[in-house]
């Protein structure tokens, strides 16, 4: 019933839409060019739905490039026929209230017909969203985007000082349809030089097999100080859809287990390693997953994860889910420096400039992208190395972190 609830309104919107654009324009080539964009909206979601059912028939697989185009095509239609929508309704609203209060006289129905510049003004400006859904699908995934911070501490180790974590997040190896721009963002990766290489979380949408594409080229990645890891809630076999019993989840989590190991990368499930320079350390803690949401495993133990952290100790922790530092690690009697996450993806729609950054997601996940501070304890969360669901990126591009640690009484800025 939910199923034919959509459909109808999926169908009364494009119909709504193309219909009274159609009748907005005289001219024989505009009308032909609506006509077209019908079209193309129809074939898109016909290709698209069909795409997102087989993407889940096809076992580990990456995602063809077609369905990947089909489905960011048919997410760019609604988000442009929602944007007009609302301009034609408010024309129709506003010339239904005029026309019953003024029993539609002659004189009003004129004034009517001079107002379509509401109508033809919500086309126009559907098109730069749309433009903007077009570059996320094609180029704005692969834009891999560094980011760079740098963290003043008065307690750093001396040895630590300007020490450089690289962090990427939510791969979701997956959804990529394109091997040779994922394997540049990786070069991208290594060509920043960073002392130690975290990765937090969401390595795959559900099958280990997902990631076999990449495992030789995240292998080659080499930091000093090593490489490590956490699990995010798409690592877990959670989805049972995909699965045919219990015991395949089983072997397909084992199996991940076995790739993070060919990949070099140190997998930390609540449990904690010491970086040792110069006698000196830091600790780097990690969780299972832990999110607010019901939906997801909370399998994170802070207290296993910093067990024999004495209280001095300079630690910095990696979780997925940013409510975890919200609501756990904050509150924690042991002072946890710097946290890591990611898991929002920025929402992979947004603002992200310098000085302001916006997103939907904002109203979802109280920190969501970049760095947070609150009592000396900091938060970053990382926007996400890879994309899910909708096979784009609009404006809120994909991200490698790079984050500077320096010794000091000066508190960092927070952005």
């Amino acid at each position: 019933m939910r199923f034919l609830l959509f459909l109808g309104l999926f169908v009364g919107l494009k119909a709504y839409v193309y219909t009274h654009s159609y009748r907005l324009f005289d001219r024989a080539w505009m009308r032909q060019a609506v006509l077209l964009m019908a079209g193309l909206s129809v074939l898109a979601t016909l290709v698209g739905l069909y795409g997102l059912w087989t993407r889940f028939s096809i076992s580990g697989r990456p995602n063809p490039l077609w369905v990947n185009y089909a489905l960011g095509l048919m997410v760019s239609f609604v988000v442009l026929e929602l944007l007009v929508s609302g301009f034609f309704l408010l024309d129709d609203l506003w010339g239904g209230l005029r026309r019953f209060y003024t029993w539609a006289s002659q004189e009003e129905r004129e004034l009517t017909g001079r107002r379509h510049w509401i109508k033809r003004a919500g086309l126009a400006l559907g098109v730069l969203p749309f433009a903007s859904f077009l570059h996320g699908i094609t180029w704005g995934k692969y834009r891999f985007t560094v980011h760079r911070e740098t963290l003043t501490f008065p307690d750093l180790p001396p040895a630590f000082d300007g020490f450089v974590i690289a962090q990427i997040s939510d791969v979701h190896a997956g959804s990529f349809d394109q091997p040779e721009s994922v394997r540049r963002g990786l070069e991208l990766l290594q060509k920043q030089g960073a002392d130690v290489l975290v990765l937090t979380g969401d390595l795959v949408n559900s099958y280990a097999s997902e990631i076999e594409p990449y495992l030789n080229d995240f292998k080659q990645l080499e930091a000093p100080f090593g490489k490590y890891a956490v699990l995010g809630n798409h690592d877990y076999p959670i989805y049972r859809r995909m699965f045919d019993n219990e015991a395949h989840g089983q072997r397909n989590f084992e199996q991940l287990h076995e790739h993070y190991k060919t990949m070099n990368f140190q997998l930390l499930k609540n449990e904690n390693v010491k970086l040792e320079k110069s006698g000196q350390y830091l600790r780097l803690v990690g969780v299972e997953n832990w999110g607010r949401s019901h939906h997801f495993p909370k399998k994170g133990d802070l207290d296993v994860a910093l067990n024999n952290c004495p209280t001095d100790d300079f630690t910095i922790l990696l979780s997925h889910d940013p409510t975890h530092w919200e609501d756990k690690v904050r509150k924690h009697p042991k002072h946890v420096h710097l946290t890591l996450s990611g898991h929002t993806h920025g929402m992979q729609l947004g603002v992200d400039l310098p000085w302001f950054k916006w997103s939907p997601v904002k109203y979802v996940y109280k920190h969501w992208a970049g760095l947070y501070e609150e009592a000396k304890q900091y938060l970053y969360v990382n926007r996400g190395f890879g994309f899910l669901g909708f096979a784009g990126r609009v404006g809120m591009f994909p991200e490698i972190t790079l984050l500077t640690l320096k010794k000091g009484t000066d508190e960092a800025p927070v952005g």
